[in-house]
């Protein structure tokens, strides 16, 4: 998993030529000639000497809008970055596993930790993007305190999202989970219940949708925003009023194979992700919900280790 691979601009583009023409030449002759390029195990990436191509996977449309602001600036640096669009939490790991994106950009690191652990996956962050809270909302009550006996919950039905739900039911009183659990309890771990409360399982994705059918929703920030509602108007609680009061292991990333971990043009992208122009446009396409996660002194690496070892430890 800590293999890396550092190419330089030059050999990079030469390697793929390579791949492209199946046979050396004179430098007249290889630039008259034309090719079609093939796609490699290491990497989607297609380039020349002017320009290289790469894909990111990002889940939602605000994350889209994001990513295609940063693809305009680093046209500019001779980096084309195509954005692709998923709709679900799990297709963008596996895409990049097998070389079908080149990075994606979509995922807490708890949700990172959990799915290297369940597929023995080679995926490792290499900065962080940006964090988001937790939201319920309701059509029904005001207030969590409302919610009758026997009423329904929706959350999401993967562990580190789902966890991270009841761990909000917990913080706004409704029920109490075991310590044991750490940050991905199941309805399974949760100990008090007084409420009778019924917890319905849905993918992330599905749970806005939920909303008029059920007394009460936890949805991640992206895709109750991409449902039309404004976390910080339409939520009756939040799992954090501070974002910097949630730790590491939900600040999003960006992540890469790991033996990318440490190729030129991905700090370039990912430069140009951690920028002012890039947090004016988080806070305009989630209405202030979300805020940028990097600092100058970040260890992402330290960090998901940290996690990654907790969660292993934890199976």
């Amino acid at each position: 998993m800590n293999t890396k691979l550092k190419l330089s601009a030059t050999l990079f583009a030469s390697i793929i030529a390579l791949a492209a023409c199946g046979n050396t030449s004179s430098t007249e002759e290889s630039s008259a000639a034309s090719s079609t390029s093939e796609s490699t195990e290491s990497s989607t990436a297609a380039s020349t000497e002017e320009t290289k191509e790469y894909k990111v996977g990002v889940v939602g449309e605000t994350e889209r809008l994001e990513w295609e602001d940063v693809a305009e600036r680093l046209a500019d640096e001779g980096i084309t970055l195509k954005v692709e669009v998923f709709t679900d939490y799990v297709t963008p790991n596996t895409a990049l596993a097998d070389g079908s994106l080149d990075l994606n950009a979509f995922q807490h690191l708890a949700y990172l930790a959990d799915f290297v652990t369940a597929n023995d996956g080679d995926l490792q962050p290499i900065g962080y993007t940006y964090i988001s809270p937790m939201g319920a909302y309701s059509e029904t009550v005001e207030s969590i305190d409302d919610l009758a006996d026997g009423d329904t919950v929706v959350i999401p039905n993967d562990p580190t999202n789902g966890g991270r739900a009841l761990l909000l039911l917990e913080t706004a009183g409704l029920i109490e989970v075991d310590d044991a659990a750490g940050i991905t309890p199941t309805v399974d771990d949760v100990t008090a219940n007084d409420k009778n409360i019924e917890f319905s399982e849905v993918d992330a994705a599905q749970v806005p949708r939920s909303l008029a059918d059920a007394e009460l929703i936890v949805a991640n920030t992206n895709y109750a925003v991409d449902a039309g509602l404004v976390p910080s108007e339409d939520a009756i609680f939040l799992d954090t009023k501070n974002l910097e009061d949630l730790g590491a292991q939900y600040k999003n990333a960006l992540v890469v194979r790991s033996e990318d971990a440490e190729n030129e043009d991905f700090q370039k992208i990912l430069e140009a992700y951690q920028s002012e122009e890039t947090a004016a446009v988080i806070d305009e396409v989630t209405s202030g919900a979300d805020q940028p996660a990097w600092t100058d002194n970040d260890d992402v690496k330290g960090d998901f280790d940290e996690i990654l070892s907790a969660t292993q430890a934890a199976e």
